[in-house]
């Protein structure tokens, strides 16, 4: 129930005009590196938004201990979800294609990749998390940022990043409220 209660907060939140603002872009700038930061911005704007409240609630959960002001875990935050860049759905096909993933079983997205479409489209936005874990190695990210974006979704292969547990537990935790 959480879960679709946070997709819907999601949808509803991604209908909003505009990024960022101002103030929280700038931070941003201090904290990717040029190459993260280029790929950041190609995200749409709902989804610049969403990465940098979850980054402001990373930092939040890490504040007090050793990991604070660490900002390999605030680019974690801010590109986890670089990958739906390939897709380029709209909030609207998003959704369609998260319902088609739960329908059909997240199994079916590398052959729907291989197709033609709507149907390739829906396939690389199921397989967002591979996808940007690939971009952001193929720019030189950090490995956290790019590790992060491919496990993400994947909670049985956490405990390979060899992250400290209450990072993950502040990356995860901060994705879904």
């Amino acid at each position: 129930m959480q879960r679709g209660w946070h997709l819907s907060r999601r949808f509803f939140g991604a209908l909003r005009p505009g990024g960022p603002p101002s103030g929280e872009a700038s931070w941003v700038d201090d904290v990717l590196t040029d190459p993260e930061h280029e790929l950041w911005s190609r995200m749409p704007a709902h989804d610049r938004r969403h990465s940098v409240a979850v980054a402001r609630r990373v930092e939040r959960a890490l504040a007090g201990t050793p990991e604070a002001g660490d900002d390999r875990w605030i680019a974690a935050a801010l590109l986890h979800d670089v990958g739906k860049l390939d897709s380029g759905l709209g909030v609207f096909a998003r959704a369609g294609a998260t319902l088609a993933g739960a329908a059909a079983g997240h199994d079916m997205a590398d052959a729907w990749s291989e197709k033609h479409g709507i149907t390739r489209r829906v396939g690389l936005y199921l397989r967002h998390a591979e996808l940007g874990e690939t971009r952001l190695r193929v720019i030189g990210a950090r490995d956290e940022a790019a590790a992060w974006a491919g496990a993400h979704h994947d909670d049985s292969s956490w405990h390979k990043l060899g992250f400290p547990d209450h990072v993950v537990q502040a990356l995860n935790q901060a994705d879904d409220d």
